[in-house]
Parts: C-alpha cells; sequence; structure tokens
C-alpha cells in the first residue's frame, strides 16, 4: 500500500497555479502527512473512535474545497486514477470487503472524508466497497471501540470461522438464519463490532436472500438424490458442496448454507420443499 504523502502528491500534482491552489495544497503536504501519522497510530491502538476531526483540518482551506481540488479531481488525474485502479483492485475477485457479497464499485472513506479531509487521498483510510455499502455506511464514523465497523485492511478475520446458520421449518418452507458465531480466540470488543457490523450492513437479511437462492437452485437435484439414495446420499452432497466452498472461503455463504443443511436431518429426508423469495428470514 502507498504512503498516504505518495497517494497526496500525485493527486496534487497537476493541480492548477490559478488562485495559488498549487501553491497552498504543496504547502499543506506536512499537515496531511502528520494526518497519516495520526490515523496510523490510532489504528495500531484500536483507538480510532478517539480521533478529533478537528484535529484533521487543512489550515486555510475550507474542508469540503480541499477534498474537492485532492479527491474530487485529484483523483481524475493520471496519477490519482493510477491509485485508484490499485485500490479497487486489491478487493479479491472484486467483492465488496464489508458485505462480502455485491461487486466493488466505488471508494469509501473509512473516516468520513467529511469530517476528516486531510485523509481524503490516504490509501489506508480508502476502501473499495459496493454501491450499496457505501450507501449505507455514509458518513458514519466510530464514536467507541465497539462502534467501530470493521476495517478490511486492519481486522483480519477472514482465516478464522465466524459466519454459521441454523435452519428454520416453517409451512413446508425451509428458511436460514444467518448469525455471528465468534471463535473462541475473539475478545470481548471485537465480538461486539462484528455483530455491530453485521446488523448495520445488514447481512443477515442478504445472506438469507442469497442462501434462498442456493435452496431453490438445488431442489430439483436433492429430490433425485433423495429417490436415488435416501437421506444419505442427499446429506453426502450437500457436504462435498459445503467442503469445496468452504476451502476457498471459509466464511463462505453458500459454503455455509450447504453445511447448514447437510446438518440438518428434516432437510435430508425431506420431503424437500420449495422457497419463495417472501420467505426469506430477516436477520
Amino acid at each position: 500500500m502507498r504512503k498516504a504523502s505518495d497517494s497526496y502528491r500525485a493527486c496534487v500534482a497537476r493541480s492548477t497555479a490559478a488562485e495559488g491552489r498549487r501553491e497552498r495544497l504543496l504547502k499543506a503536504a506536512d499537515t496531511v502527512h502528520k494526518a497519516g501519522q495520526a490515523l496510523r497510530e490510532a489504528a495500531a491502538d484500536r483507538s480510532l473512535h478517539d480521533l478529533d476531526a478537528k484535529d484533521f483540518t487543512v489550515p486555510e482551506i475550507a474542508g469540503g474545497t480541499f477534498v474537492d481540488w485532492v479527491y474530487g479531481n485529484g483523483i481524475q488525474t493520471v496519477e490519482g486514477r493510477a491509485i485508484r485502479d490499485e485500490l479497487m483492485a486489491a478487493a479479491p475477485n472484486e467483492r465488496c470487503p464489508l458485505c462480502r457479497q455485491g461487486t466493488v464499485r466505488q471508494l469509501d472513506h473509512f473516516m468520513p472524508k467529511s469530517l476528516f479531509p486531510a485523509l481524503c487521498v490516504d490509501p489506508l483510510n480508502l476502501v473499495p466497497v459496493c454501491e450499496r455499502c457505501n450507501l449505507i455506511k455514509g458518513n458514519k464514523r466510530p464514536d467507541s471501540a465497539e462502534s467501530t465497523l470493521l476495517h478490511p485492511y486492519l481486522d483480519r478475520i477472514s482465516h478464522e470461522s465466524w459466519l454459521d446458520a441454523r435452519t428454520i421449518h416453517d409451512f413446508g418452507t425451509v428458511q436460514l438464519r444467518f448469525f455471528v458465531s465468534p471463535p473462541a480466540s475473539w475478545g470481548a470488543t471485537l465480538i461486539t463490532r462484528a455483530k455491530n457490523h453485521f446488523m448495520h450492513f445488514e447481512l443477515g437479511k442478504r445472506y438469507a436472500i442469497e442462501a434462498n437462492r442456493v435452496i431453490s437452485d438445488i431442489t430439483y437435484g436433492v429430490d433425485r438424490q433423495r429417490k436415488r439414495g435416501g437421506a444419505s446420499m442427499v446429506r453426502d452432497y450437500l457436504q462435498e458442496q459445503a467442503e469445496t466452498r468452504l476451502a476457498v472461503d471459509i466464511n463462505s455463504c453458500e459454503g455455509v448454507t450447504y453445511r447448514t443443511l447437510a446438518a440438518d436431518d428434516l432437510y435430508c429426508f425431506g420431503p424437500s420443499t420449495r422457497v419463495s423469495p417472501s420467505s426469506v428470514v430477516p436477520q
């Protein structure tokens, strides 16, 4: 990841000299550098919620103006686009790291640029996200350790299994309810943060919709397997599908869906039932 100072220099390199803009932006470089250091120190201490917005303004340049000049204009230059492209390409398979479902389309400012203008082109503060997550997050900033949303660069939890689900049978339909099942190694603050993140981005509902699609897609095949080999053949199939997906992503929504269905005797023995979009259970 580029340094904050390198990103800033790239985004102001082609600034116009009119109205002294270039000179004023170059003069602000030291402020931006110190802001980047403060962000990194807070990130290391897990104290992003303690950052004071007034310490991230730029002297003699209004916050909105500074953001327009540096991010609005600068990110569109050749040098700025190179930084944007690097950040967008960092998301594996173009998947939004906040929801793990949507396709990245935009850059989100983890610490809102409207409140922390000096961080508007800091790579640590720019996260590739899908349009939906960017809209939901808005200008939300952490006001406590527990309310701090998960940061994809700082909270690397993808190697641990934390997503789980349970089946609900109701009027001939099978539904899944997803939830955070934290590993024993997590502390109380991380657990609370993960659950708040899950609720804030409505991940329970989104994953239930995806599970609903999976169940609908496999209904015909599961019915055939059940007739040929009974519940054991259905369970073997579901477990194989779960293992295949969870081997790639231990928290795969599809993988958890197959794993949960495989563990459900009522689903495996049948009779299998079809589900409609209206049967989705929101978190």
